[in-house]
């Protein structure tokens, strides 16, 4: 596997993403951020799983929200 040092996803799950936003967020914050159903009617991990790894447009929102929140920690 290639390096990539410029991707800040590299090595990084969709699970991991998705439980980092669950940490700071919350669903509620999930859902009011990023408005799409898996996070908004009877959200879960695994049905969110299935609906981004699906959904190109939804995943870009996920972990473009993922990117900044990570950034705005590290700036700390």
């Amino acid at each position: 596997m290639h390096a990539q040092p410029n991707n800040p996803l590299h090595g990084i799950t969709l699970e991991q993403v998705i439980l980092s936003l669950l940490e700071d967020y919350g669903w509620q914050g999930l859902g009011e951020r990023i408005q799409i159903r898996c996070f908004t009617n009877d959200p879960s991990v695994k049905s969110s799983l299935k609906f981004l790894r699906k959904t190109p447009w939804a995943r870009d929102k996920v972990e473009a929200l993922y990117i900044t929140t990570q950034h705005s920690v590290w700036k700390r």
